[in-house]
């Protein structure tokens, strides 16, 4: 079933501004970020979408200049929490207080820094999986609840994590429940020599970048309905299914490589996030319609934290991609 013409003609003209705007934030954020392009353009394909995101790799390679750069380039409030073992949920949160008023004694609600629009949760791995969870409500159903009362959250609500994948004393693994919640995984490599030089010339000159805000919180919402609004084909949507389920061992469109080394498979959440971020690539080739491509395109960074792999696979030294590859290698975009 096709998309009427008067709606492809009205999402073929929003996608007009879609790109333009998109391209003014990637602009604002490469004058401090040097390099990391698909990074980038993952974290803002997250942000339209409506999702979360969490990056990973070691430290110093400009994950955190990142979210502070995208801060100040958005028109939103912009809340940083550093995970800590000590940091408690209500550190998060936030807690109910007796205050002195003119009435008597009263209990208040204190807003935590989860009530941001932005929110960086830097090192997340380093909390406690208790204080982790205090996001699960919040990523989750844009709310937080506290002592009975439910507190919705400003829109657009867009949590970006950071985590270090190599140090492991004093970190606990993400909850599956947790990582399930993140629309993609993003791993930040390292710069090229390059990039490095440029870098150097950009920070030991005594240059500061002026990041100029150029998107206010009515844009991205408006820009998160539009990309709703971009029709899947059957076909395409049946695809991004079939591969999802791929990576369900001993299901019906398992490969070998899935059996072997994977445990459990991603969660219906994979499906429409692939289905999510394939519209927000069909707006900005200034297609109505989403493609087979678009959705191969998106396959690794939101399926790689959303499957379990198995003790073989860790042995073997196998990683979530590898497996990925393979099933997008060996399941045809047609099912005839």
């Amino acid at each position: 079933m096709s998309a009427p013409s008067e709606s492809i003609a009205a999402i073929e003209a929003s996608a007009v501004r879609f790109r333009e705007d998109f391209a003014k934030v990637r602009h604002e954020i490469a004058k401090a970020v040097v390099g990391h392009r698909a990074v980038v353009d993952g974290v803002l394909v997250g942000l339209f979408a409506g999702g979360h995101v969490l990056l990973e790799g070691v430290p110093g390679l400009g994950k955190t200049l990142l979210i502070r750069s995208l801060s100040e380039a958005l028109h939103l409030r912009f809340s940083r929490i550093q995970f800590t073992p000590d940091l408690m949920p209500a550190d998060v949160t936030g807690t109910t207080i007796v205050v002195e008023t003119e009435r008597g004694r009263e209990f208040q609600f204190r807003r935590g820094p989860i009530f941001a629009q932005i929110v960086l949760a830097d090192e997340i791995n380093r909390a406690t999986p208790k204080t982790q969870s205090a996001l699960l409500e919040a990523m989750q159903e844009r709310s937080v609840t506290v002592g009975g009362t439910t507190h919705e959250l400003e829109k657009p609500f867009f949590v970006m994590a950071t985590q270090n994948p190599i140090e492991q004393e004093g970190t606990y693994p993400l909850p599956e429940a947790q990582l399930d919640r993140f629309f993609f995984k993003l791993e930040v490599g390292y710069s090229s020599r390059e990039e490095l030089i440029e870098i150097l010339d950009r920070t030991t000159t005594g240059k500061s970048p002026a990041i100029e805000r150029v998107l206010d919180a009515a844009s991205i919402v408006e820009h998160q309905k539009l990309v709703r609004q971009v029709h899947v084909p059957a076909e395409v949507q049946d695809f991004a299914v079939r591969l999802v389920m791929a990576t369900h061992p001993q299901g019906p469109f398992a490969t070998p490589m899935v059996n072997r080394f994977l445990r459990f498979g991603a969660s219906p959440r994979a499906a429409q996030t692939i289905a999510l971020a394939a519209k927000v690539q069909a707006l900005l080739d200034g297609r109505s319609q989403a493609s087979f491509d678009d959705v191969k395109g998106s396959v690794l960074p939101a399926m790689r934290h959303r499957c379990l792999m198995n003790f073989e696979a860790e042995a073997e030294g196998v990683d979530a991609d590898e497996v990925l590859r393979n099933i997008l290698e060996t399941v045809p975009a047609s099912a005839s």
